[in-house]
């Protein structure tokens, strides 16, 4: 009759964290095509900021090149993207610091 051989089980280390753990920031970028009021519509808009707020992140955008406009899950960043691509603005998503 065949027996059992012990089997040595690892716990996984709970306090290291992972760079799965760290938010992910969306970054709308500078281009040449779309007006100012629009972009500072679309970010109003799509994430409920104030005209003020929408405008000062837009002012980053086209004078800076870029501006975080969100931060949070990765699920959510790509939801976040792929809105701001439907109306037309350049956006990316990548790890936040």
């Amino acid at each position: 009759m065949p027996t059992a051989a012990p089997v040595e089980v690892h716990e996984p280390d709970l306090t290291a964290v992972t760079a799965a753990d760290r938010p992910w920031k969306v970054i709308v970028w500078n281009d040449p095509i779309n007006l100012m009021s629009y972009v500072t519509f679309v970010i109003q808009k799509l994430f409920g900021y104030s005209r003020e707020r929408a405008h000062k992140l837009m002012m980053d955008v086209h004078t800076k090149g870029k501006a975080v406009v969100s931060s949070g899950p990765r699920e959510k960043a790509e939801l976040d993207v792929f809105r701001l691509h439907e109306h037309g603005l350049w956006a990316t998503m990548e790890h936040d610091e």
